[in-house]
């Protein structure tokens, strides 16, 4: 079963603890009646860490987004700005401020809380506009690594392999490095580093320096974390770009799933009510929260969605065996424990309704032709068949206008199944998306070239049959069932970041040597020394913990990959996952496109 990460030996629960406690001193310092406003990026994060209760304990009566003009009346004492550092922002900051009644009394306080950090230039352009003198406090909240579930950590930087590929913006990878010394002030030093690319090298200077920069953060806490492992985004291109086939990969892929919730199309949702022909159908998006807490979504978020009908059908089978049993109660004590057990019976068949209803859904797409044309081309590629020459059905989709981004997914999974293409292939695809979908694209396309995704062949070689080979990346006989590998949450492809974290654990990295060097930016391994007395001695039959961080964002897909290998029985390791991001093909292409806005004359 999957991550009930209580059982393992890592809880998350002391960083979101942590995240709790600088919240509530911040809310003291503004002693007083209080209104927040909310850039409103932030409000899904900040909702994984504390709930609106605790703020109400504080004394928060209001909540606002931040938007242009007279904030809305609230009859507090303070009004505090919650904001990530951007100059778009601090704009709006200056207009709410500006258009403050001074003339009304009493008059109310203002703060601004930087989310993850202060910035000198936002406080200089707020002195530029004549409002810095307003705050009272001007303070910053490390929101680093934020708790999405027992063995899941996301920074949600939204664009920070932009930022790290493409604007050589290096704020995201700080950031990182300053998660992790929060996290290790918690959890004790990793002593083991390895890594692999630019950016992980980058992170992993920088902590170290930020260790001996501060002796004070060398604690005497026993070690949890055994390993980190450190992964740029772009040793591994391909995963993201292609379709995730497991039950969580799915949902995320079609519908997208936000801070862990995903919005469903209702009428799916409706109570099915007699003779009323379903005049009433409701409008509203039907909004659930998908994580481990709910027992089957832990059972069937990591499978294949193809083994996922059996598991549902099998549940059905127990719970109406379940509710059958109050038949059978005949004295008071039998029907005492069948109405305790009533609030959890319901709990589970409504669970049940919801996941069959969405399995319903997944299941009428990837049942359709073009899901399944698609789907064949993907794996063509990734098994290596004519990766090399303009693809007929890549074509046929930019003939018939299908939606950019699958075009652009499927032709950068082309480049990077082929180390680049051809010159001539390039151009001919350029040319066709140009023609079809408008000039203003030549940016993103640009943007795809700088960040590797769809380059030209260099060198004339294409390295990635032998990756695929010596990796074991693409496997022909699959158990989407009862898996084996972790080729299973493709359907014959086996993530490659997986893999290197899977062969690192056994047998070691020097045995992909050759592989690594293909693959981009340095590999490197570092120790940090523990103090005297908390080296580990391992207790017989006990697993190791690994944190894998992505840094650039990281799949559904990948993450199930992991927790397979977590649970593998002899596996011997257990994963912890942390990234910039959760991503999928689509919203990570997004992130690199640009619309050239047309001339205002």
């Amino acid at each position: 079963m999957a991550a009930h990460l209580s059982s393992g030996r890592v809880n998350l629960t002391a960083l979101r603890e942590a995240g709790r406690r600088e919240l509530r001193e911040f809310l003291d310092k503004c002693a007083g009646s209080k209104a927040i406003v909310w850039d409103e990026y932030l409000t899904g994060p900040f909702g994984l860490i504390a709930q609106y209760s605790l703020l109400k304990e504080h004394e928060v009566e209001k909540m606002f987004t931040l938007k242009p003009g007279r904030l809305p009346p609230a009859d507090v004492k303070n009004i505090i700005f919650f904001v990530r550092p951007k100059l778009e922002l601090m704009d709006i900051i200056t207009d709410n401020v500006l258009r403050e009644d001074r003339g009304r009394s009493p008059q109310r306080d203002f703060h601004i809380l930087f989310v993850p950090r202060r910035s000198l230039l936002c406080e200089q352009w707020l002195k530029e506009q004549g409002v810095l003198g307003s705050f009272i406090h001007r303070e910053q909240y490390s929101l680093d690594l934020i708790p999405f579930d027992g063995d899941l950590l996301s920074m949600e930087s939204e664009g920070a392999f932009k930022e790290c590929y493409l604007e050589s913006d290096q704020t995201s990878l700080y950031h990182a490095a300053k998660g992790l010394m929060t996290l290790q002030a918690l959890y004790g030093t990793i002593p083991q580093i390895f890594g692999k690319g630019d950016c992980a090298r980058h992170v992993a200077n920088m902590m170290i320096r930020m260790k001996r920069e501060f002796p004070g953060s060398q604690n005497s806490i026993f070690p949890v974390f055994d390993t980190l492992l450190l992964l740029d985004r772009n040793v591994d291109l391909l995963t993201p770009l292609a379709t995730q086939l497991t039950y969580e990969g799915l949902i995320d892929e079609i519908y997208g799933i936000q801070n862990t919730y995903v919005k469903l199309p209702p009428e799916k949702f409706a109570p099915k009510k007699q003779g009323e022909g379903g005049k009433d159908l409701p409008t509203e998006p039907k909004k659930l929260q998908l994580n481990s807490a709910e027992e089957l979504y832990a059972e069937i978020r990591d499978k294949n969605f193809n083994a996922v009908g059996s598991v549902l059908s099998k549940k059905a089978k127990i719970i109406s065996a379940a509710f059958e049993e109050r038949h059978h109660a005949k004295t008071v004590g039998e029907i005492k424990q069948f109405v305790s057990q009533l609030p959890h019976m319901q709990a589970a068949r409504s669970s049940l309704a919801n996941h069959t209803s969405i399995a319903e859904l997944i299941k009428d797409i990837t049942t359709s032709e073009d899901f399944f044309d698609n789907l064949t081309v993907e794996q063509e590629f990734m098994s290596g068949i004519d990766t090399d020459k303009v693809n007929n059905y890549i074509e046929d989709c930019i003939a018939q206008k299908h939606p950019l981004i699958k075009i652009l997914r499927l032709v950068c999974l082309q480049s990077v199944c082929n180390s680049g293409l051809k010159q001539k292939v390039l151009d001919h695809y350029k040319r066709e998306i140009l023609q079809t979908y408008g000039y203003e694209h030549i940016l993103t396309l640009n943007n795809l070239e700088k960040a590797g995704l769809l380059k030209p062949q260099t060198g004339g070689r294409n390295n990635y049959p032998t990756i695929r080979k010596t990796l074991r990346l693409w496997m022909d006989d699959v158990n989407e069932q009862n898996p084996n590998d972790i080729s299973y949450v493709y359907s014959g492809y086996a993530p490659l970041s997986v893999r290197l974290a899977q062969l690192l654990a056994r047998p070691g990295w020097r045995s992909i040597e050759e592989v690594l060097k293909m693959l981009p930016g340095p590999h490197f391994e570092e120790r940090q020394q523990l103090p005297t007395g908390l080296q580990k001695k391992r207790q017989q039959g006990e697993n190791r913990v690994t944190l894998v961080f992505f840094l650039g964002g990281v799949t559904y897909a990948e993450i199930a990959a992991l927790r397979f290998l977590s649970q593998m029985e002899d596996g011997g390791t257990e994963y912890i996952i942390a990234t910039t991001k959760l991503i999928n093909g689509t919203t990570w292409i997004k992130s690199l496109m640009e619309k050239l806005e047309p001339a205002p004359f």
